[in-house]
């Protein structure tokens, strides 16, 4: 007689461990939805402090290249001014030294009409041989340029010929000592400066003074056809113009 088959079973023995698992599960996922929360509210408050913080850094930058274009600007108008100013002033020093030469002039043109105006002017005084002044202006070598002007205006119908010396007055050593012209010349044989005119005429020449020789007065002798003039004056010498 056979056994008959048992029946099948209607339920099965789960282990305690598949309903750990599914908690672990749960748990993980409320874990990411927290961190994509988290993220979420983070980034949606940052994000315009961020945006606000993009907008000032452009705004600043263009700033910066504004200010700097405007630097740029102001140092070239900095500079044009500088140059400007340069040139005006060296057009004034050069203004301020043709003003001066031209007072300069027109002080010597002034002396000279006046000179020509008392020599033969209607009013001028009669005066027969005459040394009207004598100057002197130190040379290169040493020496001495010398000018002379002699007149005449008493008798204006007549000419004055004749010649001209000078002796130099003055201190060597301490003592007084007088150069004569021949020693100022420096030839034995020159009898003197010529001299032929109808009112005036301007003498000149290069004298040498002896080394260590202060001049102090000159001694001018006229000797002609209208007579013997000898006239004394100081020493004048003119200062030696610097090149500009």
């Amino acid at each position: 007689m056979s056994t008959p088959n048992p029946s099948p079973q209607r339920f099965m023995i789960v282990p305690k461990k598949t309903a750990w698992r599914g908690w672990l599960i749960v748990i993980a996922v409320v874990w990411l939805l927290s961190l994509l929360g988290t993220w979420y509210l983070a980034s949606s408050q940052a994000a315009p402090g961020l945006a606000s913080a993009d907008r000032t850094l452009g705004n600043q930058s263009r700033q910066l290249e504004e200010n700097e274009a405007l630097l740029k600007q102001v140092q070239q108008q900095l500079a044009t001014l500088r140059r400007s100013e340069q040139i005006s002033r060296n057009a004034n020093t050069e203004l301020q030294s043709t003003l001066s030469d031209r007072d300069e002039e027109i002080e010597g043109l002034r002396a000279d009409v006046a000179f020509y105006e008392r020599l033969v002017g209607a009013t001028a005084q009669r005066r027969g041989l005459n040394v009207h002044d004598i100057q002197f202006e130190p040379e290169v070598g040493g020496t001495w340029h010398f000018k002379a002007t002699v007149t005449q205006n008493l008798n204006r119908g007549a000419i004055s010929q004749g010649n001209m010396k000078f002796s130099v007055e003055g201190i060597s050593l301490g003592r007084l000592k007088t150069v004569p012209w021949e020693n100022l010349v420096q030839r034995s044989d020159m009898g003197g400066k010529p001299y032929s005119f109808r009112y005036f005429q301007e003498l000149d020449g290069s004298v040498l003074l002896p080394s260590g020789f202060t001049p102090q007065r000159v001694k001018v002798s006229l000797r002609g056809n209208n007579g013997q003039v000898d006239q004394v004056f100081p020493w004048n010498a003119k200062k030696v113009q610097e090149n500009k």
